[in-house]
């Protein structure tokens, strides 16, 4: 168990804390060593990082373990797969300023930060240059400009990396600032925090918000209902009832939810704590996750059946993203 340094918040500390080397990783799973060399070099392209606590809720001994896959490098990502590129969804033409990137009507996202607490294995980021997009005090000062400037933006969206793992007093900071633009009035967060750490909902973290006039939107991420424990309906009520509108999102990934039965009880699972079913993601081919891709017609017919169980409030969207499209393309079936 981890204990809180006094001065230091104990979801900083579990941060602080988190899995790093393959070995740690495989040897707290009591898994074959056989996997060490591997993932030692698929590391090296993308580095492996994951809190104990969600690794907790992993099976021991299972190599299959849905939340372990989406986790743990693998040799597949040091293969070349047709039509996997580093930047599938091509956000450096829609990248106007460092930290900003505008790509739809009416709302812009800014990427706060380069870091997360958890790097999943096919993020469609995982490539994305962090360091040209952090643009420093004073090229914040050009992003709020932006916004001003643009009277169509009525939504401000927080991501990354991942916007929670800034301190309050960031978040504060851009909070003042966006409350001050009379034309923003919505203030979405995309986060894995709640899910993989969240002793990150803190009674400080809600009370930054308490008092907004914004409408808050929180769209979490979470793939499978195994991620999902005491400590993750804890949070997310904490979120619902400081006022949050809380949606997921999730990717379609062989060999993690790539079933029916497997995204039912997710939508189940969300809603009841809480929690709508938004978006399922089809993968972006983003270079060293094609492993995870699966076939469209495949994923139609897993959400027909969705459909076909599910009340139509619980079935989320399934949808893709293209480069230059002004919305998420609706993936009909």
């Amino acid at each position: 168990m981890i204990k809180s340094h006094p001065t230091i918040p104990r979801w900083q500390e579990q941060l602080s804390k988190a899995i790093t080397e393959p070995s740690i990783l495989l040897k707290h799973l009591d898994l074959p060593l056989t996997l060490l060399e591997s993932a030692l070099q698929a590391s090296r392209l993308f580095p492996l990082r994951v809190p104990q606590v969600f690794v907790n809720r992993m099976k021991k001994g299972d190599i299959a373990d849905p939340l372990l896959r989406q986790v743990l490098p693998l040799h597949f990502e040091m293969e070349n797969a047709a039509n996997f590129v580093e930047d599938p969804l091509q956000e450096t033409v829609t990248n106007p300023l460092s930290g900003l990137l505008h790509k739809y009507h009416g709302r812009v996202l800014l990427t706060l930060t380069g870091s997360c607490a958890i790097h999943c294995r096919y993020c469609f980021r995982r490539h994305f240059s962090y360091q040209d997009n952090n643009p420093g005090r004073e090229g914040w000062k050009a992003v709020w400009s932006y916004i001003r400037e643009h009277p169509d933006i009525s939504e401000v969206i927080l991501s990354g990396g991942d916007p929670l793992v800034m301190s309050d007093n960031a978040l504060s900071e851009f909070l003042t600032i966006l409350e001050d633009i009379p034309h923003v009035h919505t203030l979405r967060f995309h986060t894995r925090l709640p899910i993989v750490l969240p002793d990150r909902i803190t009674d400080p973290f809600l009370a930054c918000f308490e008092n907004t006039r914004l409408k808050k939107v929180c769209v979490i991420h979470c793939n499978h209902a195994q991620e999902i424990d005491e400590s993750v309906i804890t949070a997310v009520n904490k979120l619902g009832n400081a006022g949050f509108i809380l949606l997921n999102q999730s990717v379609l990934l062989r060999g993690v939810n790539d079933n029916a039965k497997t995204l039912i009880d997710l939508s189940q699972a969300l809603f009841k704590n809480g929690i709508l079913p938004y978006y399922l993601h089809q993968l972006d081919k983003v270079k060293g996750a094609h492993h995870f891709e699966v076939p469209v017609e495949t994923a139609k017919a897993i959400m027909t059946e969705c459909r076909n169980t599910l009340p139509g409030y619980l079935v989320p969207r399934y949808v893709s993203e293209k480069p230059g499209e002004k919305s998420k393309i609706l993936l009909e079936y």
